[in-house]
């Protein structure tokens, strides 16, 4: 058997296990996306109530830890740059 054989028990296929699914990206890629009011609290917790309606940007790792919230895209970008990650956007 060949090592990807061996992870992934497929023969013939380049299939990630679970565990390296969930790893991928982590430490070089973080994506960012906008994000409403009602869906901070699920992702940011502690952070106080906002305005309804308010939208922000938020940068998460690629495992989707958050990694920080700001008003503007452009420090969502900065934040990916200064931590050496590559940034991707989410729609």
């Amino acid at each position: 058997m060949t090592e990807n054989t061996e992870m992934t028990g497929n023969m013939g296929t380049n299939a990630l296990t679970e565990i390296q699914f969930a790893h991928l990206g982590e430490g070089v890629i973080a994506y960012m996306r906008e994000i409403g009011a009602d869906e901070l609290m699920g992702s940011f917790p502690g952070i106080p109530n906002l305005q309804a309606g308010t939208k922000l940007w938020a940068l998460f790792a690629a495992n989707g830890q958050p990694i920080l919230l700001t008003d503007a895209r452009a420090g969502a970008l900065a934040g990916a740059l200064e931590n050496d990650l590559t940034p991707v956007s989410l729609h």
